[in-house]
């Protein structure tokens, strides 16, 4: 997934990238938190979930080393990042302080 994965995180839109896992009880938490997240921010941001235990070398790359973590990238660089459990209006107004 590497090529594929550079590719997305170096577009023009900015990619909010979910490292989660399955059995990370707080990173099921997360998808309605991300919904709530896409629709107040629409085509402003792209937004991926990123399974570490199936996309170890990326998670490694990035230095994953809890779950849920939230990685903002703008133009291939790390422009925010949190881990844990995020409000969508916190990850919203990050957002758009960024972009």
């Amino acid at each position: 997934m590497k090529g594929s994965f550079d590719n997305i995180i170096n577009g023009k839109t900015p990619v909010l990238v979910d490292f989660h896992a399955v059995w990370c009880g707080p990173c099921r938490a997360m998808p309605p938190i991300l919904k709530s997240t896409k629709e107040a921010l629409g085509d402003k941001v792209k937004i991926i979930k990123i399974d570490i235990d199936k996309n170890q070398m990326i998670a490694s790359r990035f230095k994953v080393q809890s779950v849920p973590t939230l990685i903002l990238f703008k133009n291939g660089s790390i422009a925010w990042r949190q881990s844990g459990v995020v409000p969508a209006n916190a990850i919203v107004n990050q957002i758009k302080d960024l972009v």
